[in-house]
């Protein structure tokens, strides 16, 4: 894996999901594969760019007009059971509800939505759930992050479709409990909405 820290380049106001698609443009040759790397917005301002933190399975290519790559190195995972690891993740916990106006899909099935979780005992719960069996919590602080708009195309709605992602900063101590899971928890991310900048799990030893 590879870990790489960017900047992007704002010549024109750009959403998170335009991120995640200009991101793609640092892989060739890969846009009908499933992605395979993960990113956090490090630090943002409107009307000049963003700091992205990105870990990914290849190395990205050359630079384009509009990102710089600042740092990039080769990310290996020498983990061992009951160590204990510092760590940051930015995610979006949520619930999944059956729609309240029972709405179908095109297949005729009640349409389910998601919702974010709201009390920091839900999101921790959450957390936990994500993380089980692989690791267990030692230490957290949960702290709540802007809320994300962003507008789509595709799916259902020909128009495509716009929404609200509020995402969560878990930071504090995991111990690990299976070796191999966590490796592999580690590389796919945690929870949803990982086109919108969540799920990046950093660690680091203590």
């Amino acid at each position: 894996m590879y870990l790489s820290k960017l900047v992007i380049d704002f010549r024109k106001p750009k959403s998170i999901y335009q991120i995640h698609q200009d991101l793609w443009t640092l892989f060739p040759g890969q846009e009908n594969k499933a992605r395979d790397f993960l990113f956090r917005v490090e630090q943002q301002q409107a009307g000049v760019g963003a700091t992205i933190l990105m870990q990914s399975q290849i190395a990205p290519s050359m630079e384009s007009e509009y990102i710089k790559l600042l740092g990039q190195r080769e990310y290996s995972l020498p983990i061992h059971r009951h160590q204990r690891l510092r760590f940051l993740l930015v995610a979006n916990p949520v619930k999944t509800i059956k729609d309240q106006r029972e709405r179908k899909n095109k297949k005729g099935v009640i349409k389910s939505n998601r919702v974010p979780l709201i009390k920091q005992e839900d999101q921790q719960n959450w957390l936990e759930r994500k993380l089980q069996p692989c690791a267990q919590l030692d230490s957290l602080l949960i702290r709540p992050c802007p809320p994300l708009y962003f507008y789509k195309k595709g799916g259902e709605n020909a128009k495509g479709y716009g929404g609200k992602i509020v995402p969560v900063a878990f930071e504090g101590v995991l111990i690990v409990q299976e070796t191999d899971m966590f490796i592999n928890q580690v590389k796919q991310g945690v929870g949803p909405a990982k086109a919108f900048g969540c799920g990046l799990l950093s660690i680091a030893r203590i």
